[in-house]
């Protein structure tokens, strides 16, 4: 019998920058865990022969902040191959744009396409009507697909193969186990594209906070569903045999993984047996209260860990619904995780109802003294299509800015109760600047030296941070190394510029760029060398680097510049002095 090939071709869009370019790099960030686990799905598919015994799967993975999609030349590689299907997979809304300036092309050149991810999924789940963008791909011939693919992949790619596509696959309301389920994996040359080499999974879905501005909780639900140590071990295995050591668990809380302990356990099985790798894990902020929980992440080979810190002003945190936070607890957690030797990273959402430019700049003074943080990632509070924010506005009628482009969270898309948008936007981007001062940057490293991580890490995620945000005018989550620009690669609209004019602006950009690097680089480069000979390195202390007291509560510029911080700090109080009466 003849082998028929059907090509699949998994694309994870990127999204257009405010110049309307898209975003690329010669080595991006770290990979998409929708692309790694639809690849790993789609692997799983290829050894069943799920399309019968006579058909073999050839799947083609793309990041395209890292390689150029050409949906021409895909289209014409499925027509040669006879039969397959384009998948746009893990779309988020900044991304659904391009995605459908992706799509149109596609179905114009006669590839059969499919698209899911979080802006399908989340606006299915939390609008009463599809909007315009999603109708207009549907409208396209591009089939949507809402929820989770584990159990459901085989389906739509028989249809695909028969020509049967359904308008929409819609699984919101069926949300899969994903305990021994096929591991998301992405070919060792993907994974190469990127920085470090890193590569991601979830070990769990889902999270039982309530936040009004996260999506996550409506896509993936408010229940926790996890892998098991065995799946995870097997991801580690068959990522290092491939010489992959790095990875991102995609958890949004992996503090809240009902199976976190068994998981590091095994971890640390591994390591203990020789095995070499390292993790990022995201948490919250009350992880450090789980008994052994950052001891043993420290042990399992955690290195870096983004915390969802979000603010320091509790009114501000109670209004997102985020009470889980407590601001003082802030500096007992962050100096938990110094302890362990791991490099926090922090969120820091901007423009809640009680921000101002003022009590803005004011908060990241305060935690640049008072908390032993090392990156702080700034944020527009962002009303994300799939969340309660984006779902109560469009209800009451409140303008939100319809290009999804901006929904990146690095733009403001609505109207600020206290701040005009000019406002808005110049205090996020002051912000930045006022955390990566100098003089701060240095203030890391010294902090770094003295708690026995290493200055010269912190120097590289100094350097990727500011030069992300100065020079290249993204977010550090977006960013990479050596920037691609394409010039046919531009947002439809928008003109075609002169080459003449293009190339030669593109590499005077390149070369003025490196150059304001390097002068950073330089500057801290010695601070390193300064500190890596100095044999008082590690007697180095500040105000956010001694051990917390109670007389912080009344101290601490947090607990005392607004009625709700003294608030927090009157509970702290009394929270602890009702455990000394019950500890006597």
């Amino acid at each position: 019998m003849a082998e028929k090939i059907f090509e699949l071709h998994l694309i994870k869009p990127s999204h257009y920058d405010d110049d309307g370019y898209v975003i690329q790099w010669y080595r991006s960030a770290i990979p998409s865990n929708s692309l790694a686990a639809l690849n790993g799905l789609a692997a799983d598919c290829s050894r069943r022969h799920a399309l019968g015994p006579d058909v073999r799967i050839q799947i083609f993975a793309y990041d395209e902040t890292n390689v150029r999609i050409d949906p021409e030349k895909i289209a014409r590689s499925i027509a040669k191959a006879g039969q397959g299907l384009a998948c746009l997979v893990g779309v988020q809304s900044n991304q659904f744009p391009r995605a459908l300036d992706l799509g149109r092309r596609l179905r114009a050149a006669g590839a059969p396409t499919a698209v899911g991810g979080f802006h399908v999924s989340g606006c299915l789940a939390m609008l009463p009507e599809l909007p315009a963008d999603i109708r207009e791909m549907q409208a396209l011939g591009v089939s949507l697909f809402a929820g989770e693919a584990e159990g459901r992949l085989d389906d739509v790619l028989r249809d695909a193969m028969n020509g049967t596509l359904k308008p929409l696959y819609n699984f919101m309301n069926d949300l899969p186990s994903v305990e021994d389920t096929p591991t998301p994996l992405l070919p060792a040359e993907v994974v190469s594209r990127t920085t470090g080499a890193v590569t991601s999974f979830d070990a769990g879905r889902g999270c039982p906070f309530q936040c009004s501005f996260c999506t996550i909780i409506n896509v993936q639900g408010r229940k926790s569903r996890h892998r098991s140590a065995d799946d995870v071990e097997r991801i580690i295995r068959e990522n290092l045999a491939q010489g992959i050591h790095s990875f991102f668990i995609t958890d949004d809380n992996f503090a809240r993984n009902k199976n976190w302990e068994p998981i590091f356990d095994r971890l640390i099985e591994l390591r203990d047996s020789g095995l070499n790798f390292s993790f990022i894990i995201q948490v919250d902020t009350l992880c450090h209260r789980i008994p052994n929980f950052i001891p043993k992440a420290a042990r399992a080979g955690v290195k870096r860990v983004f915390i969802g810190l979000e603010n320091i002003n509790p009114a501000n945190l109670v209004s997102a619904k985020k009470k889980q936070n407590r601001i003082a607890e802030y500096r007992v957690m962050l100096l938990a995780w110094k302890r362990a030797g791991c490099f926090t990273y922090a969120g820091y959402i901007l423009g809640f109802p009680a921000d101002t430019p003022e009590s803005i700049r004011r908060d990241i003074a305060i935690i640049q003294r008072e908390l032993p943080l090392d990156m702080l990632e700034f944020f527009f509070l962002t009303p994300l299509p799939g969340s309660e924010d984006h779902q109560r506005l469009d209800k009451a009628g409140v303008w939100m800015d319809p290009d999804m482009n901006k929904y990146d969270l690095e733009h403001a898309v609505t109207a600020h109760p206290k701040m005009s948008k000019a406002e808005w936007e110049a205090i996020y981007h002051e912000a930045w600047e006022l955390y990566y001062s100098p003089a701060h940057m240095e203030t890391i490293m010294r902090r770094a030296a003295a708690v026995g991580t290493s200055p010269g890490k912190a120097l590289f995620l100094l350097i990727w941070f500011w030069a992300a945000v100065q020079v290249e005018k993204v977010h550090p989550l977006q960013g990479g190394y050596l920037r691609r620009r394409v010039r046919r690669d531009r947002r439809p609209g928008l003109p075609l510029e002169n080459p003449l004019l293009f190339y030669p602006r593109v590499v005077a950009t390149h070369i003025v760029n490196h150059i304001r690097v390097g002068g950073l680089a330089l500057r801290l480069w010695k601070l390193r060398r300064e500190l890596r000979h100095d044999p008082n390195a590690r007697n180095y202390t500040d105000l956010a680097l001694t051990t917390p007291t109670d007389a912080d509560l009344d101290d601490l510029e947090m607990f005392n510049n607004s009625d709700s911080s003294r608030a927090a700090g009157d509970k702290a109080k009394a929270n602890a002095a009702k455990h000394h009466v019950a500890a006597e």
